[in-house]
């Protein structure tokens, strides 16, 4: 029997660890081929390449970012492969079955919930083995009526074989994120998430766990992504988990980890701060809100201040990247509320933040409870909503905006020295400048056309013009220093329009060459030569004292900023306490 399991990624770097863990569970009976594509390759090719492997059953896995182009990969392929059987499978299909039966007639099967047992059992029963009847966890249309079997046992996840064997994944591990899950289930029941549905926690067998990463770190792999939901739940498994990775790691290998903040102990950060290499992990903290009620309609248990503690002090650590993440549209938190969430959370100034929307995700408590709350959504997937009782869409619309910016400018880490200054000195609060900023950027039509990174100066400065602004010349230095500070040589084109003269440079580099101190006792021990100067250097006014500035000082003056730039270095930047003209 000529089996395939495939999806369709967001992008090519994601792999789907779902099909891994049905491809080893069906083995050594079944050997299906794994498959996958992305959400931008042609339905037209996707069908072309799976036909021509003449496959008797075709496994989709499907999830709210694919469904849509997976549906019509499905049509396309029945249309073409008549005999084919088409199952599928996933969290997108596994609630709400009598609808997509109903709809999509194309299918023949749907895989609910957890897949290895139901998935191996119905290839049994394709294979003529066992009857029909004997196949748990399905759902499928008989004689136009549904039939729904009931769900096998829960797997005991330690029998499980491992997802990662298998060969023709070694050439890709270097190359894409691999997923790793230690865990299924959630302790916590919050009513926006899938999680939520499944009761209780169950964990994989350490040792083997351990030896997978092994296996994966040996083979190549950068990035490793664990998928269980709070990773930290048990204290002394994370520790554990924690310490076999600071002890085995292969350098260059970064692990992602979803952890739920609150619970976290001060002694396991501090352990992490001490012991961790820089880099070798990242943490995925969901906030969602600080609106205390939202949280509770929820049904979601959070202590903000714990929460503030573990950020603050894995922050000061300086080990650990954290990437923070709010929902906007829960219920009772309206556009003010919001605002202050934004701005609570971004006084902890994550390494980024993720500001997302409220999706109505099928066989969620929040979207049985949509009219109680007076939403409004779309009604394929992701399942966004327009609007609820307290947040119309014209302030979601205005929310949007808010993110765009924040991605472009907060999250890419372009300008952080202009963006620190900006929300601390000149706007009331962050979300003020990132909401003007943002609704700005939507004015002038900019996201409906691309950008360079020079256009990202020349947009906030051309915003910043309409504030009308005190701070303007200090905002304006602030933003080169940003701009040169990512640069390893002295750019060809650089944003603004005000240059020295050549023989305004030629005495700047007079008087250096006559005091190299001017420019700091580190420039005068590298002993530039005039052609290296004028081939590496920059000199541009400026409104502040920088070495005031790196003492957390900003006092206006001015002055000349010198920027040598270094090869395999970031540039070396002084202030010129010289004569203008």
């Amino acid at each position: 029997m000529n089996i395939i399991l495939t999806t369709l990624n967001a992008k090519y770097i994601h792999t789907n660890l779902a099909l891994r863990c049905l491809k080893a569970a069906a083995q050594p009976e079944f050997n299906p081929k794994i498959i996958e594509y992305t959400i931008k390759d042609p339905a037209f090719n996707i069908v072309s390449d799976i036909f021509q492997h003449k496959p008797d059953v075709v496994g989709f896995s499907c999830y709210i970012w694919n469904i849509e182009e997976t549906i019509r990969v499905i049509r396309m392929l029945r249309v073409v492969s008549p005999q084919t059987k088409i199952v599928l499978g996933g969290p997108e299909v596994s609630y709400d079955v009598h609808d997509w039966l109903r709809r999509i007639e194309e299918i023949d099967f749907i895989v609910m919930g957890e897949g290895e047992t139901s998935f191996k059992e119905l290839l049994k029963y394709f294979n003529g083995d066992i009857n029909l009847e004997d196949v748990p966890g399905i759902c499928y249309l008989q004689g136009g009526k549904i039939k729904i079997h009931a769900q096998p046992a829960k797997i005991d996840l330690r029998d499980l074989p491992s997802p990662f064997r298998f060969e023709e994944d070694l050439p890709h591990l270097g190359k894409r994120i691999q997923y790793i899950e230690t865990s299924r289930g959630c302790p916590f029941s919050c009513q926006f998430c899938l999680s939520s549905i499944e009761v209780g926690v169950r964990y994989f067998n350490r040792e083997k766990i351990k030896e997978d990463i092994r296996y994966l770190m040996a083979n190549g792999a950068k990035t490793i992504k664990f998928v269980d939901r709070t990773f930290n739940i048990s204290r002394s498994y994370a520790m554990e988990m924690f310490q076999f990775l600071i002890d085995e790691h292969v350098p260059g290998v970064v692990f992602q980890f979803e952890i739920t903040a609150d619970i976290m102990r001060p002694e396991v950060i501090q352990f992490l701060n001490d012991n961790a290499p820089k880099g070798l992990f990242r943490f995925e903290i969901g906030v969602q809100s600080t609106n205390d009620l939202t949280n509770e309609l929820v049904k979601r248990r959070q202590n903000f201040e714990k929460l503030k503690r573990t950020v603050t002090m894995v922050k000061e650590g300086g080990k650990i990247d954290q990437h923070l993440d709010l929902i906007a549209g829960l219920p009772e938190e309206d556009y003010s509320s919001f605002r202050q969430t934004f701005n609570d959370v971004f006084a902890m100034r994550p390494e980024e933040l993720q500001l997302g929307f409220l999706k109505l995700l099928r066989g969620t408590g929040l979207r049985i409870q949509a009219k109680e709350y007076g939403y409004k959504y779309v009604d394929v997937a992701p399942y966004e909503i327009f609007s609820n009782n307290v947040l119309t869409f014209d302030e979601i619309i205005r929310i949007k905006q808010a993110e765009d910016v924040l991605e472009k400018y907060w999250n890419d880490h372009r300008m952080d020295n202009t963006i620190e200054y900006l929300v601390t000195e000149v706007f009331e609060t962050p979300f003020d400048f990132f909401q003007n900023f943002g609704t700005y950027w939507e004015e002038k039509g900019w996201s409906r056309i691309g950008h360079q990174l020079e256009d990202l100066f020349t947009r906030l400065e051309e915003f910043l013009i309409t504030q009308n602004i005190d701070q303007l010349p200090i905002i304006r230095s602030l933003m080169q220093l940003d701009y040169l500070s990512k640069q390893q040589f002295q750019p060809r084109k650089i944003w603004w329009k005000e240059r020295l003269s050549e023989e305004e440079q030629k005495s700047i580099y007079q008087a250096l060459k006559e005091t190299p101190t001017l420019a700091g006792k580190e420039f005068a021990e590298m002993n530039v030569s005039e052609r290296e100067f004028f081939k590496h250097s920059l000199i541009i006014p400026f409104a502040f004292d920088y070495k005031a500035y790196k003492n957390g000082q900003i006092v206006a003056q001015d002055t000349f900023l010198l920027t040598y730039f270094r090869q395999g270095q970031s540039p070396y930047f002084a202030t010129l306490q010289l004569q203008k003209n």
